[in-house]
């Protein structure tokens, strides 16, 4: 899973509001902009599998905690990353990965996709959560 990145993001204090960086188009991942989106999920309650056959996704989560699955079934393991407020960084996950998520706050848990390409629906294919295990993480 080498070509799966985690990148640091700035947090900017300001006494009216906070400025979360998320992508430049010079940083490491960007790979083309097609669409921008938010996801919300809520605490406990886990969204996946879904995997995409040509879309990149750059991943920020700007409000809450989040903990993503990451699943290569060529070697057969899965890793974790607990993204969020309290640890603010771009993951960029590229095509052919099995991606599940789970909101881990009480707040509102707000994940955004910078992703390569335009929402495609044959493009990606989805499974039931029993398909990989998550209990063993």
């Amino acid at each position: 899973m080498d070509s799966i990145i985690l990148t640091s993001l700035k947090k900017i204090p300001h006494p009216k509001g906070d400025i979360f960086h998320a992508m430049k188009a010079a940083d490491n991942g960007f790979s083309g902009f097609g669409e921008a989106y938010f996801s919300n999920i809520i605490k406990g309650e886990i969204k996946g599998w879904k995997k995409h056959s040509l879309m990149t996704m750059n991943i920020v989560v700007p409000l809450g905690m989040v903990r993503f699955y990451i699943h290569d079934e060529v070697e057969s393991c899965t890793v974790v990353y607990d993204i969020g407020t309290a640890n603010y960084q771009r993951l960029t996950i590229p095509n052919g990965y099995w991606v599940a998520f789970e909101g881990l706050t009480l707040e509102q848990n707000l994940v955004l996709n910078i992703a390569n390409l335009e929402h495609e629906p044959n493009e990606s294919v989805n499974v039931p959560l029993e398909t990989y295990p998550l209990g063993f993480l």
